[in-house]
C-alpha cells in the first residue's frame, strides 16, 4: 500500500480473475490476522482462512454461476474484494465476503463494493442484500449500518472442528440503482421489521 489512503475516485471495481487468486488470498490473511484476534481465536482464524481462501476453493467458486467475486484496485493493485452468492431464499443475494486492506479503510472503498453488490442484486431481481457479521465485530456492524443495513436476526452456526460462527444477520433493501446508505429509514428499524416478518411467513 502507498502511504496515502486512496480516494474513492482512484478505485476501480472489476471482476476477479483466476490470476488474482493469490493476491486475494494474501490480502485475506493480512486483514484477518490484523482484525480478528480480538474477536475469535487464532485457531479459528486459521481454520476459516483454510476453509474459505484456499486457492482451489476460490478457483472453484470463480467457475460457478451462482457466485460473483469482485475486486477493488488502485493502479492495478488489489486493495479490497467482495464475493456474493445466491441465497437459499429466492428474493435475497448474500454479500458473503467483503474485506478492505487496513490502510485503505474508511476511504469509501467498502462502500463502492457494497453499492456494486446492491446493483448486482437489483439486476438479478432480488429484493434484499443480506450478510452475516460476528456479533462482536462492532466496527463492521457500524459500517454496515451506515450503508443502509439493519440487524434482523441472531444466529449461531457450527462450522466444524468445534468452531462456531456467532453472527448477526443484517439486511439492506435493494432499490433500483440507489446510492449506498439510502435504502433504509435513518435507524433501519422499519426495514428490519419488514424483513423479519417476511422470513417468518
Amino acid at each position: 500500500m502507498t502511504a496515502a489512503r486512496p480516494t474513492s475516485n482512484q478505485v476501480s471495481i472489476g471482476t476477479l480473475a483466476a490470476a488474482d487468486i493469490e493476491a486475494v488470498r494474501a490480502l485475506a490473511h493480512e486483514v484477518w490476522h490484523k482484525h480478528y484476534p480480538s474477536i475469535i481465536t487464532v485457531e479459528q482464524i486459521a481454520y476459516m482462512l483454510a476453509q474459505r481462501y484456499a486457492p482451489d476453493v476460490i478457483a472453484a467458486e470463480l467457475r460457478r454461476d451462482d457466485v460473483w467475486w469482485h475486486k477493488a484496485t488502485v493502479a492495478g493493485r488489489i486493495i479490497a474484494f467482495s464475493a456474493c452468492v445466491l441465497s437459499e431464499r429466492s428474493d435475497e443475494l448474500k454479500l458473503d465476503k467483503l474485506y478492505v486492506h487496513n490502510e485503505a479503510q474508511r476511504g469509501g472503498v467498502g462502500g463502492k463494493l457494497i453499492d456494486n453488490a446492491a446493483k448486482l442484486a437489483a439486476r438479478l431481481g432480488k429484493t434484499w442484500l443480506v450478510l452475516a457479521v460476528n456479533k462482536n465485530n462492532a466496527q463492521a456492524i457500524g459500517a454496515y449500518e451506515k450503508h443502509g443495513f439493519a440487524i434482523c436476526e441472531s444466529v449461531v452456526k457450527d462450522i466444524g472442528e468445534g468452531f462456531v460462527m456467532d453472527d448477526f444477520i443484517m439486511a439492506r433493501h435493494v432499490e433500483k440503482e440507489a446510492p449506498s446508505g439510502q435504502q433504509a429509514e435513518p435507524n433501519g428499524k422499519p426495514k428490519a421489521r419488514w424483513w423479519s416478518l417476511k422470513r417468518e411467513r
